[in-house]
């Protein structure tokens, strides 16, 4: 993503961009969904769906299902449907249905019902309208992350990207403590002005080089590994969505792609062990033991203390990692290039913007994991200590605590997230999702007036169901990018 971006913006500056990736050293590959910013980074390389989509097993996404995870408050599962432009229409009765609810009023509050994107999900349709359709849709993807990356490879080179297949064995550095040049195992030295530390969770130029130091989210998010298995698609008519359900002791995602459906358990060692976990998620999905072997992953969540160093820059799993929760690791990467590029062409190439970047990018880094610990704080599950430790855990920032407060005393949240000045992590309707989809509502009152529901008063669901008949299924939707 770094090396299309940053050729994408600098080829006839002079800057030279090397590519260099080992044969030897595999790569994690479970990140194979995204939010819609995934959207704007093809839109920026001109890169139609119709070119990688099918080369990748790619699907469309407009929602993230969550599953099991408040049995307590009758809500079997949720939805955070993906923002689009006709939810402008609808948006605001959402925000005040969830308003009247928190005064004990008897409103419509299930979000997937007043989105767009929620409606496609439940109907199995695509979100690629017809033409006479005059909105902007908003939407995400599931990918194999492996093809994806040989594909982005492929597209570099086409941008005047060189690729060197080769395996680094050292680090060379100047005396002022900047990174010189690399060292490949057959001897060579690859020299550059500017690295970037894509080396996952080893981090060898940012931590092992450089010495950057690393804080660590264990206290706020218990989760430190996955199992991952796949299981294949029988599904003539594919989801359009990931499913999250909460499992004993952490959470099992469902991918679908054209070919399989990607599965994982993402759970916390301290409370069950991975020969434990592999037999739940086999449960989980129904498989017998005799099937082929999970595959084992260490997480470390947490992020660097600076994201870019000297004459290094970090991403991905090297600069730091929040559970996939909310398919928020693809998202914090391309906003990281994006504002990379910014900060370093605003100060002429150089290092002049690097404190203020590093205070964005580790804001952004906070504000997510904030979002992705009220998860778990809402949680209200009983099955296990996991669970009960989690909906106990008071290690919360002081931004996710007033905003949790701000909702329980019925004050005006989007008011407190504005303050904040946080609306461009989660913004207003993403809170909103997640506390109503917990049902995070106090007890009806004895005494209903019977009106005040905008949901049935405004039709809005009669509203939905037009706008949803100018989209096709999701199967069309794929079968259009084969021709």
């Amino acid at each position: 993503m770094a090396a299309n971006l940053f050729a994408n913006q600098w080829s006839n500056k002079g800057i030279k961009i090397t590519l260099v990736e080992s044969p030897e050293i595999g790569i994690v590959g479970v990140g194979e969904g995204s939010t819609p910013t995934l959207k704007r980074f093809f839109n920026i390389l001109n890169i139609p769906e119709s070119s990688w989509m099918p080369r990748c097993n790619a699907t469309y996404k407009t929602n993230i299902r969550f599953a099991g995870w408040s049995p307590r408050s009758g809500i079997e599962h949720y939805s955070h449907p993906f923002s689009c432009q006709t939810d402008t229409f609808t948006q605001k009765s959402f925000l005040v249905n969830c308003q009247t609810r928190r005064l004990g009023l008897d409103t419509h509050v299930t979000p997937e019902d007043f989105f767009i994107n929620g409606l496609l999900a439940a109907q199995g349709k695509g979100p690629i309208a017809t033409e006479n359709f005059p909105f902007t849709m908003e939407y995400g993807y599931h990918f194999d992350s492996h093809l994806l990356g040989s594909f982005l490879s492929e597209h570099a080179k086409t941008l005047g990207v060189e690729h060197q297949q080769v395996k680094i064995q050292d680090v060379i550095t100047h005396n002022n403590g900047e990174i010189a040049s690399l060292v490949a195992s057959n001897g060579d030295s690859i020299h550059g002005d500017f690295f970037v530390d894509c080396t996952g969770f080893a981090s060898v130029l940012m931590q092992k080089t450089l010495g950057v130091s690393f804080t660590n989210f264990n206290q706020n998010l218990f989760n430190d590994a996955a199992v991952v298995m796949p299981t294949p698609m029988h599904d003539e008519n594919i989801p359009v969505e990931t499913t999250s359900t909460a499992l004993s002791n952490g959470w099992a995602w469902k991918i679908p792609l054209t070919n399989r459906y990607g599965n994982g358990y993402v759970y916390s060692s301290d409370f069950i062990s991975p020969e434990e976990a592999e037999i739940e998620l086999r449960q989980h999905l129904g498989l017998q033991e005799s099937a082929e072997s999970g595959r084992h992953l260490k997480m470390r969540v947490g992020q660097l203390e600076k994201h870019w160093h000297k004459n290094c820059l970090g991403l991905g799993l090297s600069q730091g990692f929040i559970e996939p929760l909310e398919a928020t690791a693809l998202h914090l990467v391309q906003v990281c290039i994006e504002m990379f590029i910014t900060e370093f062409e605003k100060g002429q190439f150089s290092n002049q913007h690097q404190q203020s970047f590093n205070r964005l990018i580790s804001e952004r880094f906070e504000k997510v994991r904030d979002y992705i610990v009220a998860h778990y704080k809402l949680n209200t599950r009983d099955d296990s200590e996991y669970w009960r430790a989690n909906r106990n855990n008071e290690h919360l920032s002081d931004s996710l605590i007033q905003l949790l407060n701000c909702w329980y005393q019925r004050n005006d949240l989007n008011a407190e997230i504005h303050r904040q000045q946080i609306n461009h992590h989660f913004d207003s309707l993403s809170w909103h999702c997640l506390l109503a989809g917990y049902g995070a509502f106090p007890p009806l009152a004895e005494k209903q007036p019977g009106t005040g529901d905008l949901y049935k008063e405004q039709g809005i669901a009669e509203f939905n169901r037009r706008c949803g008949l100018n989209f096709s299924s999701h199967k069309i939707n794929l079968q259009r990018l084969q021709s």
